[in-house]
């Protein structure tokens, strides 16, 4: 595209587009206000005829204390004469200048004279005067609809209409529509549109009074129309000063950015022999001269580039040699990910491992953003897993590389795998080969990891019970006896001591032996806490350490146990029989028992022998 198209399409998507944006925006606000102005209006008018109603229901009031104080009135509907009642309130109605009077009863007789139109009644509880006896509701009214509709129009200078249901009592325009007018908005009568507003009002029955007001929405559309025209033909005028100025413009740039642009051309193919015309305009002149500078720069930095790659080159792999050494399983992770993302310009990077070769994927550490390229990185991880071999993807859009973390000791299950993809463009060789280097050495040092684990657990664990040994079981309780008496706190000690252990190996050999220990071993884990420490202390005898437990804590967990072991039966080897197994258990606290770890041990151990000497399966208390 060239200079003077970039100048038009940025002149239409700044310039032109805004405007039209603007224009739109304005000529919906002109619509809005003088709609607003038009709807305020009749909202006024619709107020005022509300106040006028109201009026005329409070003058009725006069006319309706005159009537409800009549007592042939009240003696006719009293004796229930409709005829009598009838005739004596026509005759009330002239003398007291009424409209219309309404008698509504539950019951009996009621009753309706008068001008059927008139409207704003006042309503009050008619009683019988001497006897306070309720006779019905009387309404009363002194307004006519028609004289109505035309005070208001006088007041509010609008039109009205007003209506009983389906009926149109008066209406000062034509071509009322079938259904009710609206409470706001527009409606249509005939070729003419209005703006109206509506209000219902207390009339003699139980269907209420709906009087609308309306006002022409001819004037709202013209003042419209005249508002569009001037927004619109000032909007035009800016158009016109605007695209008078870009043409000025483009063509005085045209000439210098051409130039510019053939220099920058031959400085992108390396060209840096030709220095850029500095003549033209004083910031042109400047630019130009920065462009010689960047060419002498680049030229420099060129050759230095060239010493930095081999420098970072170095330094990766000194990183990767100092993965092996490392036993910090996740940060090794993270400087895989953070030298691989870096060493071979990935946009994205991600370590993940599993627990087993057939678990699930969880990652450990990622640089970068994922975002449009996770599905490239779930295709190549799932390559790499499937596979156990290092994985690629490269398809013009996006390259991938993932390298499996292979299962140590040789049995082949892909516990892992480390990934990296940018986005336009594969990796080359040399990026390629530097990856796997980063995630093989990765993988050894987390291989290390692995194998000093191993040793560690193997250094504090019982091989036969899967219990801590006798060594970890005394930096326990060196490690809890300091924090209960730091914190002032209980530690409790439970011994427990296979019964007739001895006679087992001798009767089913040493190989039974094991596995009633074993058993053993398993529900003394199982009824420990998650505080608590269970351990082999020697031969037949298991210890467990119960934090922040006093000795009856440590009487009931040593009696809960006993009963689950003494529950057990252990298959005998090779003939199929089962063997009951019980255990004696001694219990001992401190501070009640004693106040270091020797006096603990020995008073949980003396505990334990008391227990024996009472019959075995039983648990004692230390004294």
């Amino acid at each position: 595209m060239s200079f003077r198209n970039r100048l038009t399409l940025f002149f239409l998507l700044i310039v032109v587009l805004p405007t039209v944006a603007v224009a739109l925006v304005l000529f919906r606000l002109v619509a809005t206000n003088e709609t607003g102005k038009a709807d305020a209006r009749v909202g006024e008018a619709r107020a005022a005829a509300a106040g006028l109603f109201g009026e005329a229901s409070r003058a009725a009031k006069t006319t309706l204390d005159a009537v409800a104080a009549d007592t042939k009135l009240t003696q006719a509907l009293s004796a229930g004469d409709q005829t009598a009642a009838t005739s004596r309130a026509r005759t009330l109605a002239r003398e007291v200048g009424a409209l219309r009077i309404v008698v509504r009863r539950t019951s009996g007789v009621g009753l309706d004279v008068g001008d059927r139109r008139a409207i704003a009644p006042f309503a009050a509880e008619l009683t019988q005067t001497n006897t306070g006896a309720e006779l019905g509701k009387l309404s009363v009214s002194i307004q006519s609809a028609a004289d109505f509709a035309q005070l208001v129009k006088k007041v509010t200078g609008l039109d009205v209409v007003v209506a009983r249901g389906d009926e149109e009592l008066v209406g000062t325009v034509a071509g009322r529509p079938a259904k009710e007018f609206p409470s706001a908005g527009e409606v249509r009568l005939g070729s003419d549109r209005y703006r109206v507003a509506s209000f219902t009002a207390g009339d003699f029955g139980p269907m209420p009074l709906r009087v609308s007001v309306l006002g022409n929405s001819e004037a709202v559309s013209d003042a419209i129309h005249n508002d569009r025209l001037l927004v619109g033909g000032a909007l035009v005028g800016f158009l016109a000063l605007a695209l008078i100025f870009a043409a000025v413009v483009a063509r005085a740039l045209q000439g210098q950015i051409g130039r510019l642009i053939e220099a920058a051309r031959r400085l992108g193919r390396g060209d840096f022999s030709t220095s850029v015309p500095t003549g033209g305009d004083r910031e042109f002149a400047s630019l130009a001269e920065e462009f010689n500078r960047m060419s002498d720069e680049l030229e420099r930095r060129i050759d230095e580039l060239g010493h930095e790659r081999t420098r970072l080159e170095r330094t990766v792999r000194r990183i990767g040699q100092s993965f092996a050494s490392s036993l910090d399983r996740e940060r090794v992770l993270e400087i895989v990910v953070s030298a691989a993302v870096d060493g071979v310009g990935a946009d994205y990077g991600r370590a993940a491992t599993r627990a087993s070769a057939n678990g699930v994927l969880q990652e450990r550490a990622h640089i970068g953003a994922l975002g449009r390229l996770e599905r490239a990185v779930a295709t190549v991880e799932a390559q790499a897993l499937e596979r156990g071999e290092p994985a690629e993807l490269a398809d013009g859009a996006v390259g991938a590389l993932a390298f499996p973390l292979v299962e140590s000791e040789g049995v082949g299950g892909v516990l892992g795998v480390v990934t990296v993809v940018r986005a336009e463009r594969p990796f080359t060789e040399e990026e390629r080969e530097l990856f796997h280097y980063l995630a093989a050495q990765a993988a050894l040092s987390i291989e290390n990891v692995d194998l000093h684990e191993r040793v560690q657990r193997q250094a504090v664990t019982d091989e036969l019970t899967g219990l801590s040994n006798h060594r970890r079981f005394q930096e326990v309780m060196d490690a809890e006896i300091e924090r209960a008496k730091r914190f002032q706190q209980d530690l409790g000690l439970v011994l427990l001591d296979i019964d007739d252990f001895k006679q087992v190996n001798d009767t089913y050999g040493h190989q039974q032996g094991d596995r009633v220990l074993r058993e053993v071993a398993r529900v003394v884990r199982e009824n420990s806490r998650e505080i608590d420490d269970p351990a082999r202390y020697g031969g037949e005898e298991l210890a467990v350490a119960l934090p922040q437990t006093d000795l009856d804590g440590a009487f009931q967990l040593a009696e809960r146990m006993r009963h689950a072991i003494e529950g057990i039966e252990v298959p005998v080897i090779g003939n199929g029989g089962r063997l009951k197994v019980t255990a004696s258990f001694g219990v001992a606290a401190l501070p009640v028992s004693a106040t270091d770890k020797g006096g603990l041990i020995a008073a949980a151990d003396a505990a334990l022998y008391a227990a024996k000497r009472a019959g075995k399966n039983t648990t004692v208390r230390a004294q």
